[in-house]
């Protein structure tokens, strides 16, 4: 299976002239890796239950991801989290990233102030039965804009 998605996300590239993402493989047995960069603008945070940052309050995004160098448009995505633990910064998030060729479904702890790992619940398409992991680094860019690295490490 991992050999089956190596070839066909390297022909996604191909045809694709290079812009969905960047990809690094050790071997074509080996764990894909694919890097996208979102550009976090359209997030928005639902005040529910007490008035301020509080246990369940939603955070709703659908946002454009570009390409492993932060330069061409990639995709999007979308999706929602849940506010756990205000001290601690803690959100639960669900999300999906559509690619060309495919759909890539997460779910994942996200932090205000950390990095976090999240899991690849699978995909559609190019990504159909992926498994992995999502590591998820966001930050300002020199721009101002909220910026997030998800790096999917695709079984």
């Amino acid at each position: 299976m991992r050999k089956k998605l190596a070839l066909i996300v390297a022909g996604v590239l191909v045809a694709g002239g290079g812009t969905v993402a960047s990809l690094i493989g050790s071997s074509a047995s080996a764990a894909t890796t694919l890097k996208v960069v979102e550009h976090s603008v359209t997030d928005t945070v639902i005040d529910i239950g007490k008035p301020g940052d509080s246990r369940g309050d939603q955070l709703t995004f659908r946002n454009q991801v570009y390409d492993a160098t932060d330069t061409t448009v990639a995709g999007s995505d979308q999706g929602w989290c849940v506010r756990i633990a205000p001290k601690k910064g803690a959100w639960e998030c669900v999300y999906t990233t559509f690619l060309t060729g495919g759909q890539i479904t997460v779910e994942t702890p996200f932090s205000d102030a950390a990095d976090s790992v999240g899991v690849v619940t699978g995909g559609t398409g190019t990504y159909s039965g992926a498994s992995g992991s999502l590591n998820l680094h966001c930050y300002v860019g020199t721009d101002d804009v909220a910026r997030c690295d998800f790096t999917f490490n695709l079984n």
